[in-house]
């Protein structure tokens, strides 16, 4: 790899966003060539717009990006279709870290403009399911979340028709070995307090609710092409072992690190080579233990939603996922509690998959979006009943 690769990054000021420009200034490997962000932190965006120069940037907040184009002296598109633009300019890859279906425009516009994407927005691909599977050409999405990126160096070890099972390992996040009853009275700084990993707050909350699991059970199915029956979820709290891969002669395949996004970023803007950036890796010689338990189903029930949303397909990962934004909104702004965001999933989906408003085949995009809509619609008039 003697040539710089172009880069776009999609989410640039949040978690992932701001790791994946140390990673690639650090590496002196890319161009970044185009930022987009939501425009909630505008310094932090200005900040990297002067100091990486990109040809392209983009905000979804209107006003964020009418402010920016008069401090930085140049263009800053707006809205969706701006970040479409950054998202479909051409760049050899296109980090897409934005947060929520929200996500999801972007990354059709980049695999059809024939970028690689490197995917840390799962809810995209959740949503989108196989119509974001039917525009991508084989090996054009890259895993950024650090259990797919453990699946996929692992899968290197066996072909895929030797392929046992899939084990997702889970931290359990900050309620782990609390009872259903005890979580009805969790806050939100509660729940934001994550005890090994550095996330955004939808996706840490997310994890304290093992929402964020089910989402990555659902895009490990899509990614890998496994059957649900052969995914499975074991709590890890070290968060060392990031997933495993376990093949028919018995052999399973574990991919282990230090809890460091950094490490994935690197290996999705490197792929299929490994990077030349690196992390400090697991010190061999230091006493450690490291355990792994069956997930409490029972005060966690948002993991087997997210099997049944899976199953059924269609329609139902998006009601899951769009549902969840906006119980999770609510959890933040105080009008919901912790432990009804499942009750507002599964309800929302039972609708949608079973009730009046039962719809299953999706034939484009636009479909996903319109029952997106609807489906926020009838969780935000729950949450009112809820609340």
């Amino acid at each position: 790899m003697t040539s710089k690769r172009s880069l776009a990054l999609l989410g640039s000021t949040g978690s992932i966003g701001t790791q994946a420009i140390d990673v690639a200034v650090s590496q002196g490997a890319h161009d970044v060539v185009g930022l987009a962000a939501s425009g909630a932190r505008l310094e932090l965006f200005i900040q990297q717009a002067r100091a990486l120069k990109p040809a392209e940037l983009a905000l979804f907040d209107e006003r964020a990006a009418e402010e920016a184009s008069s401090v930085l002296g140049r263009e800053v598109r707006s809205g969706a279709a701006g970040v479409d633009a950054v998202a479909s300019m051409g760049a050899d890859i296109v980090l897409n870290g934005i947060t929520g279906s929200v996500g999801l425009s972007p990354t059709v516009a980049a695999l059809k403009s024939g970028s690689l994407l490197a995917l840390a927005n799962k809810e995209s691909l959740v949503a989108g399911g196989p119509l974001v599977k039917a525009i991508a050409r084989p090996g054009q999405i890259i895993p950024v979340d650090s259990e797919h990126s453990a699946i996929a160096q692992a899968l290197r070890s066996g072909a895929a028709s030797e392929v046992s099972k899939l084990i997702l390992t889970a931290s359990g996040g900050p309620f782990r070995g609390k009872t259903a009853a005890e979580l009805g009275s969790v806050t939100v700084n509660d729940a934001l307090a994550h005890p090994t990993w550095s996330m955004g707050p939808v996706v840490t909350i997310n994890s304290a609710s093992l929402v964020n699991k089910g989402l990555e059970v659902i895009e490990a199915h899509l990614l890998f092409d496994i059957p649900y029956d052969k995914i499975e979820v074991v709590v890890h709290p070290q968060s060392m072992v990031h997933s495993m891969v376990e093949f028919r002669d018995g052999s399973t395949i574990a991919q282990v690190s230090p809890p460091d996004m950094r490490l994935p970023i690197a290996l999705a803007l490197s792929w299929p080579h490994r990077s030349t950036y690196a992390i400090a890796s697991v010190d061999w010689s230091q006493s450690s233990t490291w355990s792994f338990d069956p997930v409490d189903r029972t005060t966690f029930p948002a993991l087997d939603l997210a099997y049944a949303a899976g199953r059924y397909g269609g329609i139902a990962p998006a009601c899951y996922n769009a549902a969840n934004e906006e119980a999770v909104a609510a959890f933040i702004a105080g009008t919901l509690s912790f432990a009804a965001i499942p009750t507002i999933i599964e309800r929302t989906m039972d609708h949608f998959m079973h009730g009046a408003a039962k719809k299953s085949d999706v034939s484009e995009v636009s479909d996903i979006l319109d029952v997106e809509i609807a489906a926020r619609e009838f969780a935000r008039t729950l949450i009112g009943v809820q609340a």
